[in-house]
């Protein structure tokens, strides 16, 4: 179906509007609103870009922030956050505590519910506390949730964007979104970004002076993404199911799983150096991330996916037996 609407867009010759077709933040708003609550957001409130990376990589140059500002991240983390502070000669803070930052005021806060790589799913609670603690001090919040539709266990995971988080305006949030997970189009590079208008203005000003547009064939596929539910339901299942016969693998074999409410991994551990770990999976023929690459916090942990396929998961499980 998302082929078909990229093949039918093909024929696309002229520069398409950095701001993207009205047709497209549309779709982005009634996704939202559809699948997650999210209310009061017009398409002034939506620009496309091209792959979550991208954006996530850029915000902070595009943002004006620059050396001697301080970002904040979680405590284990997506690398693209730090690397995003780094090209800008930013601070950065790890810490899942927002009191830990003191008296100074930073930029930018970042948050990742469901979490890459632990799959912790932030309740609405904690993220009410946050967005309040972010705009009594005038610091842009930033959410991504590129794995919001993956929820397994506990909380369901909720957008910042959520009335019962945000109340009834998006003043100083942005929430980022992927269709690479949930759509199984990671090489289409659609995304999209969501929130305050006057901060989706200035992004918008400085990307279209950047050449920063997504394809008009990819808009459409995106459309026609946005627009059905089921081969997302059919893609959660798929993940699901390999996540059950995993994860009972893995803790047959000694692990302990720890967090792994949502996203896409299962935040494993045998109480060891988690390149310990790495070596005696990878004597199995299986390659997962020590938890290192995501902060001297995972030191004891490796994150194991749930995106090979279910021929090659089932040959991890009988490898792990």
């Amino acid at each position: 179906m998302v082929q078909r609407a990229l093949i039918a867009a093909a024929d696309s010759p002229g520069y398409p509007l950095t701001i993207g077709l009205a047709a497209t933040r549309q779709a982005c708003v009634d996704w939202l609103s559809r699948r997650f609550g999210v209310t009061g957001l017009s398409i002034d409130g939506v620009l496309p870009v091209i792959g979550s990376k991208e954006l996530i990589a850029s915000l902070p140059l595009h943002l004006g922030i620059g050396p001697g500002d301080l970002i904040v991240q979680p405590e284990l983390a997506y690398p693209t956050y730090e690397v995003s502070a780094a090209l800008v000669g930013a601070r950065i803070l790890a810490t899942d505590s927002l009191t830990a930052v003191g008296p100074e005021t930073p930029k930018l806060v970042w948050i990742n519910s469901p979490s890459n790589p632990t799959g912790r799913i932030l309740p609405p609670l904690h993220l009410r506390k946050v967005v309040q603690w972010c705009r009594e001090r005038g610091v842009l919040l930033v959410s991504d949730e590129c794995y919001l539709e993956f929820g397994w266990t506990g909380d369901k995971p909720v957008s910042v964007l959520d009335p019962q988080v945000c109340g009834d305006s998006t003043h100083g949030i942005l929430a980022v979104h992927s269709l690479s997970k949930s759509s199984n189009l990671a090489g289409y590079r659609c995304a999209f970004v969501a929130g305050d208008p006057a901060v989706i203005a200035e992004l918008l000003a400085v990307r279209k002076n950047m050449g920063l547009q997504m394809p008009g064939p990819q808009q459409r596929a995106m459309i026609a993404a946005l627009d059905d539910d089921a081969h997302v339901d059919e893609q959660r299942a798929h993940y699901a199911a390999r996540r059950t016969r995993l994860k009972a693998a893995l803790e047959a074999a000694g692990f302990r799983i720890d967090h792994s409410e949502g996203a896409l991994y299962l935040w494993s551990s045998r109480n060891e150096d988690c390149w310990s770990t790495v070596d005696w999976l990878a004597e199995r023929g299986i390659l997962v991330a020590p938890g290192t690459f995501y902060g001297a916090a995972g030191a004891r942990h490796v994150r194991v996916a749930l995106t090979a396929t279910d021929e090659r998961i089932d040959a991890a499980i009988a490898r792990l037996r």
